[in-house]
């Protein structure tokens, strides 16, 4: 956990305050202004601009696996000398408010963290809104840790240690799919990765007002986003909002990532809680003084790499103990 005592939760670290200012200066339309054609294009490009390269990595494949709306796209990570033996797996889930975000724009994310967690990685293309709403993303989401499962001997995975996990939208569908699977019982998921996870639509909470504007992500936007994916008589629906859910005890381990000015700090924390509330295992990392999602952008936020192999490092040590 950074605490810098610089800096306190709602006080920008310069790096951060150096990158909002620069991408202020660079012209961009409203959510609600652009196709969300153009928002995937300019979501891919801003994360080409701003983060890493060049992440070493053993293997990359592509994967189609029979989804609930038909192909869904897959694509595996194995780490750098891996071999063909069964290794643990994080299902990963992008980010992109449920309407932006696809494999390309978060390999390096999945390179880094397969390399330093000595797992296998599965990202999965999920259908994203305006033309696939709820519960479109949670069906393949859940339909995607079945295959896994299902499928783990071809894969080289281990089906005793997949995990799920995510950033922000990501993030919320890795913790739905882990509330499912407990209340299911199946597939079995050894732990949770939450990276600024989405956990209540319409979100009550203090961060949400405090740094809804002007720290990368716009509450606005936000909202437009969701009521894309989801009516707002559904955001009460734990699948929708995870942090409503009624029922925690027997969940998996959880790592919780949080950027203390994030809209979504709060409600992240919430969850943190809630969990802890219930008895699982949660260990939260609070990176005081950055911003939302801000492991994208490596090259901008030296602090990104540190965070997101701290993370992997976690996830390493929950296989290990699963």
């Amino acid at each position: 956990m950074r605490d810098d005592a610089n800096f306190g939760i709602g006080t920008l670290d310069p790096l951060a305050q150096g990158f909002l200012d620069q991408l202020a200066s660079m012209p961009r339309s409203k959510t609600w202004e652009i196709t969300p054609e153009e928002a995937r294009a300019g979501f891919r490009a801003q994360i080409k601009m701003f983060g890493p390269k060049d992440v070493p990595i053993g293997k990359v494949k592509n994967l189609t696996m029979p989804g609930p709306g038909g192909d869904l796209p897959l694509r595996v990570y194995t780490p750098v000398a891996a071999g063909g033996e069964a290794l643990p797996a994080l299902l990963f889930f992008h980010g992109g408010a449920f309407r932006v975000g696809d494999l390309d724009s978060y390999e390096p994310v999945c390179r880094l963290i397969a390399g330093a967690a000595g797992c296998r990685v599965i990202a999965v293309d999920y259908r994203l809104a305006p033309e696939h709403v709820f519960p479109a993303a949670v069906d393949d989401a859940m339909a995607a840790a079945r295959w896994v499962e299902a499928n783990a001997s071809e894969l080289g995975v281990d089906p005793n240690r997949i995990a799920v996990g995510g950033d922000s939208a990501g993030g919320n569908l890795a913790a739905v799919v882990a509330q499912l699977a407990h209340k299911e019982g199946e597939p079995r998921i050894a732990c949770q990765l939450l990276m600024f996870p989405v956990t209540q639509f319409g979100s009550p909470f203090p961060s949400m007002q405090e740094f809804g504007v002007g720290y990368l992500l716009e509450k606005d936007a936000l909202e437009y986003c969701y009521e894309r994916y989801a009516p707002r008589e559904l955001w009460s629906d734990a699948r929708v909002s995870p942090l409503l859910t009624q029922e925690i005890a027997g969940l998996p381990p959880a790592y919780v990532m949080l950027a203390g000015c994030d809209p979504l700090h709060d409600e992240g924390l919430a969850y943190a809680k809630k969990l802890r509330s219930g008895g699982v295992k949660v260990d939260v990392a609070d990176y005081h003084g950055l911003i939302h999602g801000f492991t994208n952008f490596q090259a901008v936020l030296p602090q990104a790499h540190e965070a997101l192999t701290a993370a992997a490092k976690a996830l390493k040590a929950a296989f290990e103990t699963a």
